[in-house]
């Protein structure tokens, strides 16, 4: 299992910068985060997970798996859009599924390249396929091209553990920007313990 790579240089440089989440970081310890290198079947599982839960989404990606026998686009092509919506989906994601594979195979996004992007090219890349929104891309951008600067306005997660950690009643927009400008350059490493604290 591949997991995100961080260390000390990071976790001085939060702690220096948020002694809040210093302390937090030294509670927590050292956080092992899986990541996926494959960016098209990263973004098969991520659309997958949408909008349900870690244990069904589990679920259903071994079925596909079973399916598929490998989550690439040649395979999705070749299966149909009945069969990929029997492992337990919508007909709705199915079809997202395997337009994400006709836009890899037809290179209308090209799927090799992404890495070559900026974390925002990446984001307006992505997004021009259907069922892939700016939240799914910044996942993206962490759990399978292990960008450094990430925070995501948009997961509730990241929210609810800067609510709790500083005991917040709410958070606008432009607070949760001032917490990203303080994270950065490494905020992605901030997310890793914002999820752990909203669990807590």
């Amino acid at each position: 299992m591949k997991t995100f790579k961080y260390g000390q240089k990071e976790i001085e440089y939060l702690t220096k910068k948020d002694k809040i989440l210093g302390q937090a970081v030294k509670e927590i310890g050292m956080i092992s985060r899986e990541v996926n290198p494959d960016i098209f079947s990263a973004l098969i599982s991520s659309i997958i997970g949408q909008q349900i839960s870690t244990k069904a989404a589990i679920t259903v990606e071994g079925r596909m798996l079973e399916l598929l026998g490998e989550i690439k686009a040649e395979n999705i092509e070749q299966t149909s859009l009945e069969e990929i919506k029997g492992c337990g989906m919508s007909l709705r994601k199915a079809g997202y599924i395997k337009d994400i594979a006709l836009a890899y195979l037809e290179q209308t996004i090209n799927f090799d390249h992404l890495h070559l992007l900026s974390d925002q090219e990446i984001i307006e890349e992505l997004t021009k396929l259907k069922g892939v929104g700016e939240w799914t891309a910044e996942m993206l951008l962490i759990h399978s091209l292990e960008r450094p600067d990430v925070l995501s306005y948009k997961d509730l997660g990241i929210r609810r553990g800067i609510m709790r950690l500083y005991g917040l009643e709410q958070l606008t927009k432009a607070d949760f920007e001032n917490y990203r400008k303080a994270y950065s350059p490494y905020s992605t490493v901030a997310s890793l313990y914002l999820w752990e604290i909203s669990k807590n």
